[in-house]
């Protein structure tokens, strides 16, 4: 705990001198901690705190609420994807914002972030990171920045209609990542400056193999972030095309080639298209067969649809409340592999790791009301467990400044850090949910089963399910046998009338005794904030210190051997995570998280706090006009926040002064 004192001191301070963030775009916060419904249209502050909720869909008409499910006892004869981690679903951050959302330098690191991160990995068994996108382009690293930053944002002077700053950054930068993968085992990709071919800069990749690599903590380096938008945004000219890129890439290839500060040469990152050119364009131009030896993975980057034209005026108007419901049923997952099928099915002729680098609800920030709802964590879970089963390696949920709707955690702004803790997204515990989902082992095979569902109230023959996209199902396999189970439940209806029970049974085998589920749950679709993992939560707006809250709350349901059947009731709406057997619960539920504490604070003056109902019953001021008034201001007024000068005195009660941070409770926050 920091310092407490319990009555009336003089409160010494040793003035500090703090550097400020600059947040690019940034609005006014408004007020961030209303929960009630409100329109996108009356609110002023931050995408990442607004208040918008939404209307669920009406529950669909002929909705099945009796499901059965055959499970297979072995994996033979079944469709299973290439074994998986639990780190699967991971982060794409922007270069940019790494000082908000990883710490300030190498040594002062954000805590609630290694909290979050800790919570993943003591799941999953590690955490995939992605630093890069639009800012890595013009990143340039430099001896210094003023006050000690380590990383500084620029007006950029291209003609780029996202207004991407162009970005300078110190070798400190890289050494925090070491630091933070000492702490939480995170796996880093990192991107490679593109914007100047002629004039490479190599050093992100020299510092990231003598910082990261030793320890095994470095995945690759990417090589353009969007190749294929290059013309549009005006970075090339309007007829670049894929053979150009190749072209570039081998520019790249040989300065690393010839590079002796870069030992490991195989482990680029390509091509990163994000749909304006398909994949099968570029491996059409011979890349494999020139540059095979040297690709570490072949990526992607993909979002459902954009929100360009509320941002940047560009592109069409598109209304939240109109696309909510495409996000709310399985077909939305399908339809967004569809196109990637054939691409990822080549990767792994090849072997080469099939990655979506870059994802999220929707680009340009995401939709209020959308992106940070319940019903983003269901639709970023089905997505994720879809791209699994169908042959992706790995996935990178994306993570923006203030002025986005869809960050799976936002720290707060600088100027609140004292006073306000984290806000964390509806689709972070979509990767919490993943990690347990797949496990540690390294062994996790999936397939979805949607299509094999049955009901004794359907009328549309062997067919599939008329609403199985409102409730789809997967089975995670381990060591050839069934591990889990993960069954959703999409609809939103507080009656109870459109709960689902879900019967499954185990087809050359035997069912087990009972089973144990954690249930993630929220009142509705477009709710916000009150989500629990069973159980558990992060909390609402500005309420997270990283680690979870509450008491866990994990059902144990008994199945019948004798009917060798087990029945799981899913409320609307939910996803639901079946155990199968104690070793694959054990394998995802540590019995003890490692969490961490702080020691330091970036405010360390005005930290006067006094005891609401002492407050209340006081009475005020003497009246005296004699009394001097100062001001709570730093340095301003004829009383100051610095030396003996500051006296506080109360009429009744205790005031208690807190230097420092609050060890473990999450308080002043760097």
């Amino acid at each position: 705990m920091g310092t407490v004192l319990s009555f009336v001191f003089i409160l010494f301070l040793i003035p500090h001198s703090l550097a400020s963030v600059t947040v690019y775009s940034q609005l006014p916060l408004g007020d961030a901690t209303k929960s009630a419904s409100a329109s996108s249209a009356t609110y002023t502050g931050a995408a990442a705190y607004d208040p918008t909720v939404l209307t669920p869909p009406a529950v669909p008409q002929g909705f099945i609420t009796q499901l059965s499910l055959s499970l297979s006892a072995t994996s033979e004869n079944v469709a299973l994807s290439q074994p998986l981690k639990g780190s699967f679903l991971g982060f794409s951050i922007e270069f940019s914002v790494i000082n908000q959302v990883f710490g300030k330098n190498s040594s002062y690191i954000q805590v609630p972030f290694l909290n979050l991160m800790s919570a993943l990995r003591q799941r999953g068994g590690e955490v995939r990171i992605r630093v890069g996108g639009n800012t890595q382009e013009s990143a340039a690293l430099v001896d210094t920045l003023p006050n000690g930053d380590m990383i500084l944002k620029e007006p950029s002077n291209l003609n780029d209609p996202t207004s991407t700053p162009a970005l300078r950054y110190t070798t400190d930068a890289i050494y925090m990542l070491g630091n933070i993968s000492s702490l939480v085992d995170i796996k880093w990709f990192l991107g490679l400056p593109f914007n100047d071919t002629s004039n490479l800069r190599l050093q992100i990749a020299e510092l990231a193999e003598a910082v990261l690599d030793p320890g095994g903590h470095l995945l690759g380096l990417q090589v353009g972030n969007e190749p294929d938008l290059y013309a549009s945004h005006g970075l090339r000219p309007s007829t670049y095309g894929p053979s150009d890129y190749v072209n570039e890439l081998g520019t790249m290839i040989t300065a690393i080639a010839n590079d002796n500060l870069i030992p490991v040469k195989n482990n680029l990152v390509v091509p990163s298209v994000s749909g304006t050119w398909t994949p099968e364009q570029v491996f059409d131009t011979g890349l494999l067969t020139s540059y095979g030896n040297v690709l570490g993975y072949l990526a992607i980057e993909h979002y459902p649809t954009d929100n360009c034209y509320a941002h940047y005026g560009f592109g069409h108007p598109v209304y939240p409340q109109d696309v909510f419901p495409n996000y709310l049923n399985h077909t939305s997952a399908q339809a967004l592999v569809q196109p990637y099928l054939n691409a990822s099915s080549y990767a792994a002729s090849v072997g080469k790791p099939f990655v979506m680098m870059e994802t999220n609800t929707a680009s340009c920030g995401g939709f209020p009301g959308v992106s940070d709802s319940f019903g983003a964590a269901m639709w970023a879970t089905d997505f994720a467990l879809q791209m699994g089963a169908v042959g992706f390696w790995g996935a990178m949920l994306h993570v923006g400044g203030q002025g986005v709707y869809y960050n799976p955690f936002t720290p707060p702004p600088t100027n609140q850090s004292s006073f306000h803790q984290w806000t964390i997204g509806s689709v972070f515990y979509s990767s919490l949910f993943v990690a347990e989902a797949l496990g540690s082992s390294g062994t996790a095979r999936l397939v979805d089963l949607t299509n094999s569902l049955t009901s004794p109230s359907a009328t549309n023959g062997n067919g599939p399910l008329a609403t199985a996209m409102y409730t789809p199902v997967y089975a995670v396999y381990e060591n050839d046998a069934p591990a889990r189970l993960v069954v959703f439940n999409f609809i939103t209806d507080q009656s109870g009338a459109s709960t689902v029970q879900f019967q499954f049974g185990v087809s050359g085998g035997n069912i087990p005794q009972s089973v144990q589920v954690k249930y993630l749950l929220a009142p509705s679709v477009s709710e916000k904030h009150n989500i629990t993992w069973a159980g558990q939560t992060f909390g609402s707006t500005f309420e997270s210190d990283g680690r979870l809250q509450g008491t866990p709350a994990i059902t144990t349901i008994s199945c019948s051997t004798s009917s060798n059947s087990c029945t799981i009731p899913l409320p609307a709406p939910c996803i639901a995570l079946i155990f199968l057997t104690s070793s694959s619960f054990s394998e995802s539920n540590p019995s003890t998280t490692v969490t961490f504490a702080t020691t330091a604070a970036t405010k360390t003056h005005n930290t006067a706090t006094i005891n609401p109902s002492v407050l209340a019953t006081s009475n005020g001021i003497s009246g005296n006009v004699r009394d001097q008034l100062a001001s709570t201001s730093y340095k301003t007024g004829t009383a100051t926040a610095e030396g003996p000068r500051m006296v506080l005195s109360v009429l009744a009660g205790v005031v208690s002064l807190v230097v420092g941070a609050w060890m473990g409770a999450g308080a002043g926050w760097l």
